[in-house]
C-alpha cells in the first residue's frame, strides 16, 4: 500500500482511503516515513566504496563513517575537537586549520544533499544529479582528511629527520673531540721524550768537551 504523505496529517481522511482505524495511523505513518528515509540513505551509500576509510581509530575513518550514518553535528565537533587538541609540531595547527573548515563546509554541503526537501518526489534525472554531487563531496571531504594525515605524517617524519640529525652531529663532534684529545696527548708525550734525549745529548757533549779540556 502507497501512503500519500500530505494525508499523514489527516489521520481520519488517511483511515478511510485504507480501511485502517484512525488510532494506527501515528505508528503506520512513522513507519513510512522511516522507510523514505532509509530508501533515500541506501540511494546515497550505494556509491560510496568504504574501502578507503583508514584504520578504524584514525580521523578519517570516524568522520566518514559518521556521515554516513548522518552524524554530522557529531562529526563536525570531532574535526573542531581535533584542530584544538595540542600537538608535538608548533606549526600542526597553522597548517590543518584551513582544511578542517573545508571538512566542516563540505560535511554542511552533504548533508544539503541528502536531506533535500521533497527528495522522493524528485525526478530520477534530478535525484541522480543530487548522487553524483553528494558522491562529489565525499570524495573531496576524503581526499582532504588525507592531506591532514599527509600533512602530520611529513611532519613526524621530519621531526625523525631532525633528531638524526643532531644525532649524527654530536656523534661526530664527539669523535672529533676524541681523536684531537689522543693526538694531543701523543704530541705532549713526544715532545716531553724528545727534549729529555736532547737534554742528555748535550749532557753528555758538555762533559766530552770537559774531559778533553782537562777539567
Amino acid at each position: 500500500m502507497k501512503l500519500d504523505l500530505d494525508l499523514v496529517k489527516r489521520p481520519a481522511v488517511l483511515a478511510d482511503k485504507s480501511n485502517m482505524s484512525a488510532e494506527k495511523l501515528p505508528a503506520v505513518a512513522s513507519e513510512y516515513v522511516s522507510t523514505l528515509k532509509e530508501e533515500g540513505t541506501a540511494f546515497f551509500d550505494a556509491s560510496i566504496d568504504r574501502s578507503d576509510f583508514g584504520v578504524a581509530d584514525s580521523l578519517r575513518y570516524q568522520v566518514l563513517t559518521g556521515v554516513l550514518n548522518e552524524r554530522y553535528d557529531q562529526c563536525i565537533e570531532k574535526l573542531k575537537g581535533y584542530l584544538d587538541d595540542e600537538s608535538p609540531y608548533p606549526n600542526f595547527k597553522e597548517k590543518i586549520t584551513r582544511y578542517i573548515n573545508h571538512c566542516i563546509d563540505l560535511i554542511y554541503a552533504i548533508k544539503a544533499k541528502r536531506s533535500f526537501p521533497g527528495f522522493n518526489s524528485l525526478t530520477r534525472a534530478k535525484q541522480q544529479e543530487l548522487r553524483e554531487k553528494f558522491k562529489d563531496h565525499f570524495k573531496e571531504l576524503k581526499d582532504t582528511l588525507k592531506r591532514i594525515e599527509k600533512i602530520k605524517r611529513d611532519l613526524q617524519v621530519q621531526d625523525v629527520r631532525s633528531t638524526i640529525y643532531v644525532v649524527k652531529a654530536l656523534t661526530i663532534a664527539g669523535t672529533a673531540i676524541t681523536i684531537l684529545a689522543f693526538w694531543l696527548d701523543i704530541m705532549n708525550g713526544l715532545a716531553k721524550t724528545t727534549w729529555v734525549v736532547f737534554e742528555d745529548v748535550l749532557i753528555k757533549i758538555a762533559d766530552s768537551l770537559l774531559s778533553l779540556i782537562g777539567f
